[in-house]
């Protein structure tokens, strides 16, 4: 796998998560306002209700608030395009509040750069928000998390 040395997103954005690999996502809460700079140019929308149009590409996972998403695979072939593309792409992740879901996606894309999934719940509240993350089956989802098409880590 190749390092990305330059971030697609300012150092010291807002909700910005760099992972081991040189590659930021930036994960949000939809009811605050959008951050200064510039928008994403993909966009990982997880809510239990359709968002609006974003004008950028993006992916809605049907996932209510404090739950699972509804489709865990479905949910990981998004999250898997999600870490592909922020190694060209400004990637956001976002929910409502953008601390449970977000923290939880974001947690499974740490995954997929590597980090191992007992980890990485510690890593994205060490690195993104102190709370995300909110509630033990979101934690055993980020811990039983495996990337599409492989068996286990």
């Amino acid at each position: 796998m190749k390092s990305v040395t330059t971030p697609l997103w300012e150092p010291g954005e807002a909700g910005l998560l760099r992972l081991p690999s040189g590659r930021s996502v930036r994960g949000r809460g939809l009811r605050e306002p959008m951050p200064s700079g510039h928008p994403p140019t993909f966009g990982v929308y997880l809510l239990g209700s359709a968002p609006p149009e974003f004008g950028w590409v993006s992916r809605w996972v049907r996932w209510p608030d404090f739950r699972l998403a509804v489709d865990p695979a479905y949910a990981g072939k998004v999250l898997t395009e999600a870490w592909e593309r922020a190694g060209t792409e400004r990637v956001e992740i976002a929910c409502g509040g953008g601390r449970g879901r977000t923290g939880t996606a974001l947690a499974c894309v740490a995954v997929l750069d590597g980090v191992p999934s007992a980890e990485a719940v510690a890593y994205v509240r060490e690195h993104y928000h102190p709370r995300a993350v909110e509630t033990p089956w979101q934690r055993r989802f980020v811990r039983d998390f495996v990337a599409p098409g492989k068996t286990g880590q």
